[in-house]
Order: C-alpha cells, then structure tokens, then sequence
C-alpha cells in the first residue's frame, strides 16, 4: 500500500472510529489523521501477532479496514485514559 492510501485509510479509519466512540474527542481533521494512522499501524501490529503474520492488507481488503479501525479504537480509548476526559476550554 502506497503511503498516501495510508494516510488515506488513516483519516478515514480515525473519522470512523470517533463516530463509534461516545462522547466528543477534539483533535479536527488533523488530530483524526493522526490517531487514524496510529491505530491503523497498532491495528496492523496486532494482527500481524494474532493471525500468523497478516496484518494489513491491500486498501480495499476488509480486514485492512477492520484492523486500522479497530486499532484508531485502541488509540482514542486509551488517550482518554490518559487524558482522563480532560478538555481544554476556549478563551472568552
């Protein structure tokens, strides 16, 4: 997979995974990308170790999808435990 489909399954891999999660995770789009690419790796990572080496996939391979939104799922419960909920307020 070329790295702007990576960057690409990351974003939406990270929009998707903040519409599963209850609650408001900030970050913009930016923030999404980031957390989407994360897990995208972490997701591929762990199913590399659980089924035998096969991680990600092609682009348009479902597990592909699968591991990267599962592991953006990964990534934002975990920022939220570490973070502990915390949310910068704006500036009046």
């Amino acid at each position: 997979m070329g790295f702007l489909a990576f960057l690409l399954l990351g974003l939406i891999a990270g929009a998707i995974a903040k519409l599963i999660l209850p609650g408001r995770q900030g970050g913009g789009w930016i923030g999404t990308l980031i957390v989407g690419v994360v897990g995208a790796l972490l997701g591929g990572w762990l199913g590399g170790l659980l089924f035998g080496g096969r991680g990600l996939g092609t682009f348009f391979e479902l597990r592909t999808w699968l591991f990267a939104i599962g592991g953006a799922l990964i990534v934002l419960i975990v920022w939220g435990i570490v973070t502990g909920g915390r949310r910068r307020r704006a500036r009046p």
